[in-house]
């Protein structure tokens, strides 16, 4: 009896045994069919989305490439603000895996918990309104219109992407997008359907002023789509040939994908979501604060070295001994000049710098702009919008002096002061006296224009500060004055050379 219960044991311990292996075979199968419902991989490189817990993590670095389509319907890719990465039923790589694409990086916005399908404004700043729309998004060239198809309530709201929105005259110059909501997507067939979100900017406004085309256009639109690392296509307000082919090549560092021209592109466009306007964090100024990945204005630096980099000649290397530190000097034509020019060039030469003068009105391309100033420790110039080019300089080696026409200093500093002070630069402002503007020339001593310029500005308003101060002065510096500032500039470049990587 006792052998043949150890024998049906035996039986049944084996039995049990091959219905383990086909257990656990079923549940491995199981997971590698489905695992990839339960984790969504971020388009972007390495980052995942959990659908289940909706939670974010930061996605890696990862190459670019073009990812326009056309005509021919495909799903669109998912599209989430910021704090919301429930899944949207977009598309699937080869693994079967979703897509997700994060729109809004801005910390604490109103939009970053916005729903799926739906239209969201951000109205809050005093500079600026940017809206996102997440999902089937199109254009309506007819109406400058975006559509965004959705099963919810019609809704509308309307932009003018341009951030000076405190500035009523020159935003009614700007175009008004409509962001619409609409149901039925098939009356509206796609002509070109694109893999990658849109972004609206304007290149109006007063963007034919280098400083503006910087602080008003590019730099906003960077803070904006950075995070997309430039799968992002640009759709353009107020385009025109002249600024596309100065900016070409920044237009590369923000965007992989030709520039959509939204008042003339007659065709129906096709985007899986998108941001209308532009975020501002200040004149010139990247808010590490205020952006989910910590981004800084060196980070956009970075954007112009990658775009600029071999575009421009650099200047020669001096070979067989140690290169004494390089001063570029900004010269301007017709106003706000630099009357003894040639001898601030000698002095500064004699206190130990190489010298290039560089003319604003030469028709220099921004490349070879880039390639002289990259290479150069110090840049000196009267304030003016050539002065942008800071962005040129290597962050936390070189240094800028501005120089502040009489009754100028203090927008001086407001331009130019804390964008340097961001990028590591050593900044000093030399605050041009009585003496040395050419006013001198045309008011008296004891006149408030020289005498005490806050009062002749209150009293004139911002059109006398722009046809007298800014407008209607030259400046002749005072060479011993100026002299213990290159000296500052001439010790601070032999500290980083010391120090430095060549």
């Amino acid at each position: 009896m006792e052998e043949d219960h150890v024998a049906a044991a035996g039986k049944n311990k084996g039995g049990w045994g091959f219905v383990q292996f086909f257990f656990v075979l079923s549940v491995v199968l199981c997971l590698l069919l489905y695992a990839p419902r339960v984790f969504v991989l971020d388009r972007y490189g390495g980052g995942i989305i959990d659908v289940a817990s909706s939670s974010f993590a930061a996605p890696a670095n990862s190459s670019s490439s073009q990812r326009t389509t056309s005509v021919q319907p495909q799903p669109h890719h998912d599209v989430v603000a910021a704090g919301n990465a429930s899944a949207a039923g977009g598309d699937k790589n080869n693994n079967g895996r979703r897509r997700a694409v994060v729109l809004d990086n801005q910390v604490h916005s109103p939009c970053s918990s916005m729903r799926d399908h739906t239209i969201c404004c951000d109205r809050s700043s005093v500079h600026t309104d940017v809206c996102f729309m997440a999902g089937d998004v199109r254009t309506d060239a007819a109406t400058l219109s975006l559509l965004l198809f959705t099963p919810s309530s019609a809704s509308e709201e309307r932009v003018r992407p341009y951030p000076r929105k405190w500035e009523g005259y020159i935003m009614r110059k700007v175009p008004e997008v409509r962001l619409r909501t609409a149901a039925g997507p098939e009356a509206r067939r796609c002509d070109v359907r694109h893999e990658d979100p849109l972004l609206v900017m304007s290149a109006g406004g007063y963007t034919g002023n280098l400083f503006h085309a910087f602080n008003d256009g590019i730099l906003p639109s960077w803070l904006t789509a950075q995070h997309l690392r430039r799968r992002v296509v640009l759709g353009v307000l107020s385009y025109n040939p002249w600024w596309a082919g100065m900016f070409s090549e920044v237009i590369s560092g923000l965007s992989d994908h030709p520039v959509v021209d939204l008042l003339h592109d007659t065709r129906t466009h096709c985007f899986p979501g998108a941001i209308v306007g532009t975020r501002f964090h200040g004149i010139l100024t990247v808010d590490p604060d205020r952006l989910r990945d910590g981004k800084t204005i060196v980070d956009f630096h970075q954007m112009l070295a990658d775009a600029y980099e071999n575009k421009g000649k650099p200047p020669p290397e001096i070979h067989g001994r140690r290169r004494r530190p390089r001063l570029v000097i900004v010269s301007r034509k017709g106003t706000r000049v630099i009357e003894n020019q040639a001898a601030v060039g000698r002095l500064a030469t004699s206190v130990g710098f190489d010298v290039e003068v560089l003319e604003t009105a030469a028709g220099l391309p921004l490349p070879a702009w880039y390639a002289s100033l990259s290479a150069c420790d110090a840049l000196v110039g009267v304030h003016g919008a050539d002065l942008t080019k800071l962005l040129f300089l290597r962050p936390g080696r070189a240094s800028l002096v501005q120089i502040a026409p009489l009754g100028v200093s203090p927008i001086a500093r407001e331009c130019f002061a804390a964008p340097s002070q961001g990028m590591g630069l050593l900044y000093e402002q030399y605050e041009v006296r009585a003496a040395e503007s050419s006013l001198a020339r045309r008011y008296a001593p004891d006149d408030a224009v020289l005498a005490d310029p806050e009062a002749a500005k209150r009293d004139g308003g911002w059109p006398f500060v722009a046809r007298v101060y800014l407008g209607g002065q030259n400046v002749s510096l005072d060479l011993g004055r100026f002299g213990e500032t290159l000296a500052r500039l001439h010790a601070h470049a032999l500290r980083q050379h010391s120090g430095g990587d060549r």
